[in-house]
């Protein structure tokens, strides 16, 4: 699934200072000598426009040095992204409407990915990751890692996954920044602690959406399902705001950086070792 939301966004600034490691996935490492232990690492799983884009690694880097962890970014879509980097569109702020341009822009950059988005369906994305006949990504990395916690921190069609993986044992918390789609049942499964990043304008996690699927948490209380979390909303901002910012407007350059803390935080809480 893709809406013109998902080809929106900009550059961040600088360029990434990890390196590919196992099975593509891009690494960035814990601060410090290359043999050090961080006892616990996150899995950052991209929007659409997958390894190719930079903010992903950017954004890994940081994420990398703010909670002294290795940060992985597998290549689950195994060089065929959803979208291409060229087909990137600037955002606005929440109720700007795409001009008819943009709509055609939009319509004749996803008719040539339809293949990518059938191999790259989420059935298929989730066995690389955790289900693979062959050796899945998190097994490979906890293999040769040795981490005692994982987290998981998902943008777009990464959040939709991070939900899905949130009902695994493979993961101790996620965070789920303006997902993609998802159903009442997959965000019903999760059992680990789960922190949610959401835009005021977005075609795929709709307000009235956001509310139910806080219900379902908040229903919980009081029971021995309950687990932590949080939602919440960034006024002003469209899908895509966290991972792919236009920085020159300032409430969206806000929410951005507030989002990127409210996952610092969440993890910092939650995957304490």
């Amino acid at each position: 699934m893709s809406c013109p939301d998902c080809i929106t966004g900009d550059l961040l600034p600088g360029d990434p200072t990890g390196a590919f490691s196992i099975q593509g996935a891009y690494l960035a490492p814990a601060p410090g000598p290359t043999t050090s232990y961080s006892g616990r690492a996150v899995v950052f799983l991209t929007d659409g426009f997958g390894l190719p884009l930079k903010n992903s690694k950017i954004l890994a880097d940081k994420f990398a040095a703010e909670l002294q962890c290795d940060v992985w970014v597998p290549d689950y879509f195994q060089g065929r992204p959803l979208v291409d980097v060229d087909s990137m569109l600037l955002p606005d702020r929440a109720g700007v409407r795409m001009s008819i341009a943009q709509w055609l822009k939009f319509i004749l950059a996803a008719i040539p990915k339809i293949p990518a988005f059938i191999s790259n369906r989420p059935s298929v994305v989730d066995g690389r990751l955790s289900k693979a006949s062959t050796k899945p990504f998190i097994a490979a990395i906890m293999e040769e890692k040795k981490y005692q916690k994982l987290g998981a921190v998902g943008y777009c069609f990464g959040g939709s996954t991070a939900i899905r993986l949130g009902s695994t044992d493979l993961v101790q918390s996620v965070v789920i920044c303006h997902p993609g789609g998802f159903t009442v049942a997959q965000a019903k499964a999760i059992k680990v602690p789960a922190s949610w990043a959401c835009a005021e304008d977005d075609l795929f996690f709709s307000h009235p959406s956001r509310l139910q699927t806080e219900a379902l948490f908040a229903e919980r209380k009081g029971t021995d399902t309950f687990l932590e979390f949080e939602f919440r909303d960034y006024e002003g901002t469209a899908h895509g705001f966290a991972a792919r910012p236009n920085l020159g407007l300032p409430q969206v350059k806000e929410a951005h950086e507030k989002a990127f803390r409210q996952a610092v935080d969440w993890f910092e809480k939650t995957l304490r070792l």
